[in-house]
């Protein structure tokens, strides 16, 4: 794996053009123009702001997808419901200072992480296709070097990438979409790459779970995934890390519908 290029779009990054997607705030880190929501990162001298293509085409394509499972009645028989799986010890024992939905740069830095650039979204979702808003979802999973932000992770601590957040945050929208940029998840002893996942509503957590990449033949070998005995339930947590088309930096692109028995209400 290689760091992730130089690249302009680093200085101002689109994350939705999806109205009223909802992220934890983070001062200085975001704002919004025109309806789109964006990051900023300073630089030593001022860079244009720029939109490229198949940034804007990824995320229309994730609006389009939102709306459309949004219709009631859409599906003709029940979801299978995301399965709970062990939450492991390594959920950050101190949370970072940044915790938005951008695992590649911290804050203001200005080096990203290393590791495949992966864009993780989807949607929170009833048993019956209807969406769940107002959820905050959080992500965590090791760096490229399969170290975690926990003072009692495996590895190497030392080689520790401290680029990597390791730890996201996001708040779903009113129709259950939610979106991470992340790397690619990577093995490590005795595990299949994999990242962890829980949902919180009013401050409890209510689903833990992990999604693991799609053909990678440690699945077979992961005690974790093997206990799912649900084929459907297996299948929703095996997701395929596709290349995102037009990406000239070698992202990216994961979908993960996570399915909750509650009722839309509730949310």
């Amino acid at each position: 794996m290689r760091p992730l290029d130089a690249q302009p779009w680093l200085h101002a990054r689109v994350f939705a053009t999806i109205p009223h997607v909802a992220v934890i705030p983070n001062p200085g880190k975001q704002f919004a123009l025109s309806g789109v929501l964006a990051v900023m990162k300073p630089t030593l001298a001022p860079a244009p702001f720029h939109i490229f293509t198949p940034r804007r085409e990824f995320l229309r394509r994730l609006a389009y997808g939102s709306a459309l499972f949004a219709v009631p009645g859409l599906f003709a028989e029940q979801l299978a419901l995301t399965p709970r799986q062990t939450e492991g010890p390594f959920y950050p024992d101190k949370l970072p200072l940044d915790t938005d939905n951008d695992l590649i740069v911290i804050n203001d830095g200005l080096n990203p992480a290393v590791g495949e650039i992966t864009w993780l979204s989807g949607r929170l979702l009833t048993t019956a296709g209807s969406p769940i808003r107002n959820a905050t979802i959080e992500i965590w999973q090791c760096d490229s070097t399969g170290v975690y932000l926990h003072a009692g992770t495996g590895g190497n601590k030392a080689k520790r990438d401290t680029n990597f957040q390791c730890f996201g945050r996001f708040v779903t929208g009113s129709t259950g979409e939610y979106v991470f940029r992340t790397i690619k998840p990577v093995p490590y002893p005795g595990r299949a790459p994999h990242i962890h996942l829980a949902v919180k509503r009013r401050g409890q957590k209510e689903l833990v779970s992990q999604c693991y990449i799609k053909g990678h033949a440690g699945n077979e070998k992961d005690s974790v995934w093997k206990r799912i005995s649900d084929s459907r339930q297996r299948e929703n947590v095996t997701i395929d890390f596709a290349p995102l088309a037009g990406s000239k930096v070698g992202e990216l692109t994961a979908r993960w519908d996570i399915v909750m028995g509650v009722t839309p209400e509730h949310g």
